[in-house]
């Protein structure tokens, strides 16, 4: 198993983190995408230790990247893993081990998941949020949600699916649920990032209707941390003096 870095940009190209992406790096198979793995892992019960290493891994990575640089880690989290009560006692040793900032780092959850109400998953969003970790609900409107969550509960992030973000520039429509979902969350005061740009008319609507981060193929792929790394490097500049 092996973490690819999926690059999240604001306006002008800023740099402003990345999303760890999972893949499997099979002998014959090559790359092997999660989408066909991660279920399998989460009925076996693999995807809990798979998902530690993933946040271990990911958090280090980050640090090693510069614990000052301002940048966001998002880490993907399996309703199995976030249900479980030793969740947040190995996010700590994750951020202990690895030196990274609780502000770096973001935890992505399903919509889903935010609509059972079993008392471990809730204390762990507080207690995760009391820690300074970011908690964003990925993919967004895609389920049947309750509004009501939004402003219980402490998000800090909405994800829009990129299945609403390819509506954008088809045959002239500018996604009414784009536009929905951007100005729920800022009436809400949380933060929009935008996934599956692949167009400069979803990256132009997007940034006018005043997405702050933006991720896909338009702007980058995902990729290996030596490239990834390479990246802040950039994004660093030259040094002054």
């Amino acid at each position: 198993l092996v973490l690819h870095y999926q690059p999240q940009f604001g306006a002008e190209k800023r740099l402003q983190g990345f999303e760890a992406l999972l893949r499997w790096n099979h002998p014959s198979l090559g790359m092997v995408s999660p989408a066909k793995f991660i279920p399998l892992a989460e009925e076996s019960g693999l995807i809990v230790p798979i998902g530690e290493w993933a946040l271990r891994e990911a958090c280090r990575q980050m640090a090693q990247w510069g614990r000052d640089s301002g940048l966001r880690m998002a880490v993907n989290v399996s309703a199995i893993q976030f249900k479980r009560e030793d969740w947040v006692p190995t996010v700590e040793q994750a951020l202990a081990e690895s030196g990274l900032a609780p502000r770096c780092l973001e935890l992505e959850i399903t919509e889903s998941l935010l609509l059972q109400s079993a008392t471990a998953t809730m204390a762990n969003l507080f207690k995760l949020r009391e820690m300074g970790v970011d908690i964003t609900i990925d993919d967004f409107g895609t389920g049947y949600s309750s509004l009501s969550y939004l402003h219980k509960l402490p998000v800090t992030t909405l994800k829009v699916d990129q299945s609403f973000v390819r509506e954008i520039g088809a045959a002239g429509d500018e996604a009414p649920i784009v536009r929905a979902i951007v100005a729920l969350a800022h009436a809400l005061g949380l933060h929009v990032v935008a996934e599956g740009v692949e167009t400069e008319i979803q990256r132009d609507v997007l940034l006018g209707l005043g997405c702050e981060s933006l991720q896909g193929f338009l702007l980058a792929r995902p990729m290996p941390a030596d490239r990834a790394a390479e990246l802040v490097l950039s994004a660093k500049g030259p040094r002054s003096g």
